[in-house]
Parts: structure tokens; sequence; C-alpha cells
């Protein structure tokens, strides 16, 4: 079954929104082989429209296309040039804030406000970022003996494969594309099929932006097919990914049984907050509220367990509890709306459960707790109070708007609960001590930790996580080191 590239949808508030439903293969958008893929509305459970999915001979158009550019254009393209691209993109994406920003709130179901004033913006910083290091990434010349010449070359990879989750459909792109064209790789990613629309719309303005055709391709499908095809494939020489556990490991696996491709793997999470008894009790509540219910619950590093010192427990948790009733629910297009819809009835569901796993396993909803509404796939935000690590709600990623809060006694309890996961992307804590901040800090083991604060990122620092929340790092320098291989060159003197 065929249908043409552009869709019209209609939005909540009346207007409508021509979108790109097509792969997009050396700068072209083309029909995809594989099955229609309908996109939903989670805001009213409607069907926006059906995108294309890519089958294994799609997936093969597009790393071709992405191959041939590399060997033949891409590699031979000036540092700098790659920067000026990267800053039209960027330029490209400011102009067309509004329209990225309506596509992640219609297919995600976020605030409008929060997608084009957070997910849009820090996108294009991000490649903002990426395109002033594009000619400033360099090798050093080693010192050996006085008859030998030294030195090393960060080269690109070739052709990279991305695989980028729904909760941050625009971000997670910018995350992953801009290091890899900054540091000279060419690109395939598949989108979500969830949240296929912005990315389409994204790869429009690649080709606007006058990159080469097969710099970048961005495919659509479901992950245990096209994504196992992009990931198998032996001309990718790296997958860059942000998902489940689960799915991180069948990557793994597919890399040692395909290519011994490069990996990069930003996994699940079940991240700790640590409330100290000589805390700003009324900042950490406001902090600590954001750090789980920002994005709906839908963040690998939502901070859902959080540790209060038991001499300060009920007063924390009676003003966490006043943080969420301020919480506006609602339509992602009404302004004061904070939160929106689970991404789908899946994920509906798999939240509504895990709060009754929660309840019979002997923790007490002290807020939230129901579905917010008729229509859409909201949940209220949920607080549960008297939980202990053995609770399902404490060790297991339920990507929604639950919190579970439990207790301490000193603050070597509070590091060994929060140690206690499988999960190590990030955690917090909030104190007046700056001595407890860098024990807290240096004996979590997490990759990111927020001092009185929580959920704060910016373009420069790294992010990644320890355990079984993946390894390697996004944004910053590190990220370039994710998307290029060190060769060292020796040249022995023979005329001294």
């Amino acid at each position: 079954m065929t249908q043409s590239d552009i869709q019209t949808i209609s939005l909540s508030n009346g207007k409508t929104i021509k979108v790109h439903t097509q792969l997009f293969i050396n700068n072209d958008f083309v029909p995809g082989r594989g099955p229609l893929i309908e996109t939903i509305n989670p805001a009213n459970e409607q069907v926006l429209c059906k995108v294309h999915s890519a089958d294994e001979s799609d997936v093969n158009l597009a790393v071709d296309a992405a191959y041939q550019c590399y060997y033949t254009t891409w590699r031979k393209v000036a540092p700098a040039e790659r920067g000026r691209l990267l800053n039209k993109l960027a330029d490209l994406m400011e102009r067309d804030k509004d329209e990225l920003a309506t596509l992640d709130a219609v297919d995600n179901g976020k605030s409008f406000v929060i997608a084009r004033d957070v997910d849009v913006t820090d996108s294009i910083n991000c490649y903002r970022y990426f395109a002033g290091w594009a000619d400033k990434i360099h090798g050093k010349t080693i010192d050996t003996t006085f008859d030998k010449l030294c030195y090393t070359r960060h080269e690109p990879l070739g052709v990279v494969g991305a695989v980028i989750p729904w909760n941050y459909p625009t971000m997670m792109a910018a995350w992953k594309f801009a290091p890899a064209l900054a540091a000279g790789n060419c690109i395939v990613m598949k989108s979500s099929e969830v949240t296929p629309l912005s990315t389409l719309k994204f790869a429009e303005l690649v080709k606007e932006a006058g990159f080469p055709a097969g710099v970048v391709n961005v495919i659509t499908g479901f992950g245990h097919t096209t994504g196992a095809y992009l990931t198998t494939h032996p001309k990718v020489s790296k997958m860059a990914f942000t998902g489940s556990t689960f799915t991180g490991r069948k990557i793994m696996e597919a890399s040692a049984g395909s290519n011994l491709k490069k990996l990069q793997l930003e996994l699940g999470g079940k991240s700790a907050q640590i409330v100290c008894a000589d805390a700003d009790l009324a900042s950490a509540a406001y902090w600590a509220c954001g750090g789980i219910f920002n994005n709906h619950g839908q963040s690998c590093n939502a901070g859902s367990r959080i540790f209060v010192h038991e001499s300060v427990h009920d007063k924390f948790v009676e003003l966490f509890i006043e943080e969420a009733k301020k919480i506006k629910i609602g339509d992602p297009f009404d302004e004061d709306t904070f939160q929106g819809p689970q991404i789908n009835k899946s994920q509906f569901e798999k939240i509504l459960h895990y709060i009754e796993i929660g309840k019979k396993e002997g923790a007490k909803v002290a807020y939230g707790g129901k579905r917010w509404g008729k229509t859409g796939y909201y949940i209220e935000p949920t607080v549960f109070v008297n939980c202990h690590n053995d609770m399902r709600i404490m060790r297991e990623e339920i990507f929604g708007p639950v919190v579970a809060i439990g207790t301490f006694k000193d603050i070597d309890e509070a590091i060994e609960l929060a140690n206690d996961s499988e999960y190590g992307l990030a955690g917090g804590v909030y104190t007046k001590d700056i001595d407890v901040a860098i024990k807290v800090t240096n004996e979590v083991k997490a990759g990111t930790m927020w001092i009185n604060c929580y959920d704060v990122f910016d373009q420069s620092t790294p992010f990644g996580g320890y355990k079984q929340s993946g390894f390697g790092k996004e944004l910053g320098k590190y990220a370039l080191q994710e998307y290029t291989q060190v060769k060292v060159v020796k040249l022995l003197r023979t005329k001294l």
C-alpha cells in the first residue's frame, strides 16, 4: 500500500499542519516498502496520520547512500564547512521552531510551550555548540625519540547508525546528529515509530541547509525490524541508541554477531534523590518534584526514588505534595499545561498497573494515583510514601509520573540505598553541608549527580550512565570521542 508524502493533520487549537510521512534517503523523500504505521495523538487517542516504514531493502538503500557519500564527498569537506552547515541548520530550526514544537506536542503529548522553549531551543543550541567544535578536533604530536616523528589523528568512523526514543524526539536527534556530523560522519537515523513527525520535518531542513545528498538519512519503522536491519548492517561502523536496557542488550548482541560495530548506549534508570536533614526543604521539594514529573515522568534520568532523612520526612512530603498540586494537567496546546498525556495506551496501562502493584506491596498513595479525565492517556502525578527498596516501585523503571519516597537514618545508609539498583544514570543530593554533598556525589554510582537541583543540562557537560544504564557520553567534548577513532602515525627519520 502506498500513499503520498505530504499529509495534513488537525490540531486541538483548530489549526492544521502539513507533515512528511515518507523516508528521507539521499536528500529525497521516498516511499517505504514496509507497512504503513499509524501515529496516534495521545491527547485524544485519535490517529494523526500513517507514516511509511523501511524494510530491509530500504535500510540498505539508506546505508549505501551514507556510505557512498562518506567515501566520495563528505570526508573531503573541510571541517569549517561542516560547522557552517550545522549553523545553517540551527538557523532554519530557529525559523521553524514553532512548527517543530507543534509536531512534538501533537505526536508525543508534551506541552507545546515546553517543547518550544526547552526541547527545540536546547536542540538548536546543541547544533551551534558542535558546529563550533567541527574545526577543533585535533590530534597530538608525541615526542618519543630524536629520530622519530609520532602524531595522532582523530578520524571519523564513517557511517553511524542512530536509534532515538519517543520521549524527546527533537532533542535526542540533536544529541546524536550534531556530534556525529561535526566529527565528519554520515548518519542513518531511525526515529521512533511512535513519534516520527518532527524528525521527518528536521530532514526537510537538512536538505534546505545544503548538506550533500547522503550525509543525513532518516528512516522510520519498528525496532525489531527496521532497527534490527540497521544494527546488524556491515557498513554501519557505530550505533548510538537511547532507550530501554532490554533493547540495549539486543543491540550489543547484534554488534557482536555482525561487524563488532562501536556502541554508545544511553539506557534505563531508577535515579535516587537524597534529601538531608539540613536541606532547604522548600527548595528541595521544588527541584525533586520537577526531577520526577518533568516530561510526565518519561525521562531515563527521572529522580523516581527519593530518600529523605527520617527527621524531616513528614515536612518534606507535605511540601512535595504542595508542589505536585501546582502541576497543570491538560491539552498540550494550552499555554498553562505542564503535564500532558503519557505517550500511548500500552505505556498508560503499564503505569496504572505499577500503581496497583505499589498499593499491594504496602506503599501508601499520598497523592494522585488515578487516571486524569476520560479521554487521552493522562495520569495524575502520583506520590507513594512508606516505600522500601525491595518494592518493585522502588526497583523497576516505571517511566511515568510516579515517585516512591522512603527514609534513611544517616548518610551512609542513604548512599547504600541509592546504590542498591541495577541502574546508574543520575542522582541528586539536597544539603547545605559541602562535605556531605561531595561525599554523596563521590560515592553514588551514577553518571550525573546534581547538588541542590535536578535535571539541569548544558550542551558543554557530558551525560551518560553507569552499570545497566549504559555507556558512552552524549554532549560536551566527550561526545566527540564517541564519533571518532584515534590513529597513530609514526615516521622514522633516516636523514639526520
